[in-house]
């Protein structure tokens, strides 16, 4: 069985939607600056989180990144360096 095409334009970790302008440069504005996800660190659990195929060839959407940011706020120990 071959694997589904990998979309750029999709989060790698929930398939919605990423936004990301580097993926879509036809809607990306030179003038408005880059993209969001260049100004937001992803924690290195959440990175862990995506499947080697997709490293590095699709962003994660704002929504997964918010999320791993709110379970480290509820649980201290989880993305900690040790």
């Amino acid at each position: 069985m071959s694997q589904p095409a990998l979309d750029p334009c999709r989060c790698p970790l929930c398939g919605q939607p990423n936004a990301c302008a580097m993926a879509m440069p036809q809607a990306c504005d030179a003038a408005s600056g880059p993209c969001w996800c260049t100004r937001v660190q992803f924690s290195a659990d959440l990175l862990k989180q995506v499947p080697e195929a997709a490293r590095n060839k699709a962003c994660i959407c704002a929504a997964c990144g918010a999320a791993s940011v709110d379970n480290t706020a509820h649980n201290p120990n989880q993305g900690a360096g040790a």
